[in-house]
């Protein structure tokens, strides 16, 4: 008895990890450059308690035999780096990447991050940043009397 309960609350720990990841890929939906996560599953030990072929009470072959579980368990949480739908924003200054690839940002003189969002802006030095005020590297400016 103690065994299936522990058996069914493994279980119900790794659906709660699924329920998780799933809520947060929807709450991410509409975040540019998401990347959505899914998760893998693995049997836990099985116990075997009769092997195939061993004889019954009758003097019979047993055909099948049988194996206990002992539950699951997440194994992994991968990130799926599938191309998103790209869409017009307007903006002359976003850039979208089609196929394989990261922007590579700045955070300061040593430390980068890389993303697939593509909305930037012009900071006052007329230079390529993020939302956030971050550095394309490599750096692009743009001069003040450019046109399209």
């Amino acid at each position: 008895m103690i065994r299936a309960m522990r058996s069914a609350a493994s279980g119900m720990l790794a659906q709660q990890t699924q329920v998780d990841t799933i809520s947060n890929n929807i709450a991410n939906v509409n975040t540019a450059g998401f990347k959505r996560n899914r998760v893998n599953f693995r049997s836990l030990l099985y116990s075997t308690e009769r092997e195939p072929g061993a004889t019954t009470v009758g003097s019979q072959m047993n055909p099948t035999g049988l194996q206990i579980g002992t539950g699951t368990e997440v194994s992994s949480s991968i990130k799926l780096f599938l191309q998103g739908d790209l869409e017009q924003t307007g903006n002359p200054m976003d850039i979208a990447i089609q196929g394989d690839g990261f922007f590579q940002v700045a955070l300061g003189d040593v430390e980068f991050r890389y993303m697939r969002d593509g909305a930037f802006r012009l900071d006052g030095n007329g230079d390529l940043v993020t939302v956030d005020g971050f550095k394309l590297e490599p750096g692009i400016s743009i001069p003040p009397d450019a046109q399209d």
